[in-house]
Formats: structure tokens, C-alpha cells, sequence
């Protein structure tokens, strides 16, 4: 079983409209609705994969019951499981704690004209001394049965900006490989703890290491604790600093579409890389082609399967130069 923690989830609205433009009003063509928050779409991706997968973070209100609604049916029109081979998606399992307050929603409109996408996210619900002390009960049950811990997303108010650095401690002490995706002062001190493996954005990279040089930046958050560092670089794919080596993956052409969950989607072929035994740069493969087949979904936590499968073998995944 892999673990996801959404600590700020939520119902992810996707409007598309031909062209968006300020101060107008807009008929919206399409409306997708899904459950979301960064571990919760890695979640989805990973049990379409065929791994089983267990959630946990916090839900609460009308949007959480709605999510957690969500989360309940087998994720649709899998693709044929990775471990093994058969046609069978992998089990979810929603582990998620319940909170007084009303979880939050994110709305995405994609320009149609364009295939621009913007983004406007509510910042959660404010959560409970009583409410994080659960939570951590929950995460410390868990822990002894998973493969892997991803730790995914936002914080939302009322939890300690230390809250990852304290989830990745517990989860090294049970022996339990764990990946951090998260920004600002919250991965600052995440990093901190050892994670095994960081997963930032070129921002987030910046932010935490001062420098704009892609790979002099990942290498220097390597040095303030993570174990590996696999940066997103957009259509430019995935940077890595690991220490079996340092590697470029990225798809054959830039991918035109929804770029939201694209990150999520990488993780997921992190994760399931790892619990797969999978060396380095096929972990890698497998993540930038995830991620671009994300680009070409309608929605976060979903990825088009013909087009992964066919990008699968046509990431580049080459050697970095190692910055002086």
C-alpha cells in the first residue's frame, strides 16, 4: 500500500470557456468536478496504475462529503496494471479525518482559444488543536503498512508550518521511504527532516534555494537534507539529482492542454518507480510521461492512457552536466 496525506484537500471545478477575457461575462462550454488536493489526485493516478493506495488528510462540510463521495467508486478506464499485467485498477481507500470545518474548492478555467489555464484556490478550513492531534493518530496507524509516503500540498490554517518536517521524521523512524511536495516555509523545513525524495516546481526551487539555475538549485536542495530532488520544469520536463546521478527527462514535443494535476501525475510515477524497484531513469520515464499525458486530460487526478502509453518510450531521459 502507498499513503497519501492531503493535509488541505479539495473539490477541484474545472470550467472550460472559449475565450476568457477580464470584466466579461462568460457561457462556460464544459464543467468537471472531481475530488482533489495534490495527494489525493496523486492518489487516483496511482490506483489507476494498479497500486493500492490509501488516503488520508482532512475532509469536512458539504465539499468534503462530496469529495469523499468521489473518492468511493474504482477510478474509471484503467490502464493495464503496472505490477503485473492485468486489467485491474488498484484499491483506494479513503482514510481521510473529519473536521468541523467545510473543505475548500479550487476552480481551474481553461481557455479554450489559448489552452491557458487559471487558477483560483480557497485556502482551506482552519483546523483544531483536537483536529491535528487526530490526524496524527491516524498517520501513525497507517504508517506500519505502507511501501511509500507521499506528503502532498498546502497547509491549511490552524496546522503547524512544521507539520511535514514532524511526517517525514515519523515516517524515516518506521523504516517507510517518503516524498515531500509542498512550498515555501513548509518545504524549508521539510527539507530539513531527510526526506528521500523533494518534488519542487522551478518557483518552489527558486523560493527555497535563492538560485534560478535549474540545476545549481536542485543540487543545492539536495545539500540542505533531501535525499534525491526531482524538479518540475514544465515543458522543459524533469530535472534530477539523485545519488545514483543526474538526469533531463522530458517528453518528445511540448503537449499542449490543462497543465493542472501535472505535477501530481509526476509524483505518482515516483512513487510507483520506487515501490517498483525501478532504477532512476526509468523512474523518471515513467514520471514525465505521466505527467504529459495529465497535460492532454480534461481534469486533475486523471491522465489520458493511449497518450501515456505511447510517451512512455519516447521520453529523452539523458544525462545533466553538474553545474560548477
Amino acid at each position: 500500500m502507498i499513503l497519501t496525506v492531503t493535509l488541505n484537500t479539495a473539490l477541484d471545478i474545472t470550467y472550460r470557456v472559449r475565450s476568457l477575457r477580464p470584466h466579461a461575462t462568460h457561457r462556460v462550454s464544459e464543467v468537471a468536478e472531481r475530488p482533489g488536493g495534490k495527494g489525493v489526485n496523486v492518489a487516483r493516478v496511482l490506483a489507476a496504475l494498479g497500486h493500492d493506495v490509501t488516503v488520508t488528510g482532512f475532509a469536512g462540510g458539504h465539499t468534503g462529503a462530496v469529495l469523499r463521495a468521489m473518492l468511493a467508486p474504482a477510478p474509471a478506464a484503467p490502464v493495464a496494471r503496472e505490477r503485473g499485467g492485468a486489467d485491474a485498477p488498484g484499491a483506494l481507500v479513503d482514510a481521510l479525518v473529519p473536521v468541523s470545518g467545510a473543505t475548500r474548492r479550487t476552480v481551474a478555467v481553461v481557455d479554450e482559444r489559448t489552452g491557458d489555464t487559471t487558477q483560483l484556490n480557497e485556502p482551506g478550513p482552519q483546523i483544531s488543536p483536537a483536529e491535528w492531534a487526530a490526524f496524527l493518530g491516524r498517520y501513525q496507524e497507517l504508517l506500519p503498512g505502507a511501501e511509500a509516503v507521499a506528503l502532498c500540498g498546502s497547509l491549511p490554517p490552524g496546522v503547524p508550518v512544521g507539520a511535514y518536517a514532524g511526517l517525514v521524521r515519523a515516517a524515516r523512524s518506521a523504516g517507510v521511504p517518503v516524498l515531500l511536495d509542498t512550498s515555501g516555509e513548509a518545504l524549508r523545513r521539510g527539507v530539513a527532516a531527510r526526506p528521500d525524495i523533494i518534488k519542487p516546481n522551478a518557483g518552489e526551487l527558486a523560493e527555497l534555494t535563492g538560485s534560478h539555475e535549474p540545476l545549481r538549485a536542485t543540487q543545492d536542495a539536495r545539500r540542505r537534507g533531501a535525499h534525491a530532488v526531482v524538479a518540475s520544469l514544465g515543458a522543459d520536463g524533469l530535472l534530477a539529482v539523485t545519488p545514483e546521478g543526474h538526469w533531463r527527462a522530458a517528453p518528445p514535443a511540448p503537449v499542449r492542454g490543462n497543465p493542472t494535476g501535472a505535477g501530481d501525475s509526476a509524483v505518482a510515477g515516483l512513487l510507483s518507480g520506487l515501490v517498483d524497484h525501478l532504477p532512476w531513469p526509468d523512474r523518471l520515464a515513467r514520471a514525465a510521461a505521466l505527467s504529459a499525458a495529465t497535460v492532454r486530460a480534461p481534469a486533475a487526478g486523471e491522465f489520458d492512457h493511449p497518450a501515456y502509453t505511447e510517451l512512455l518510450g519516447r521520453v529523452r531521459v539523458t544525462a545533466a552536466v553538474s553545474a560548477a
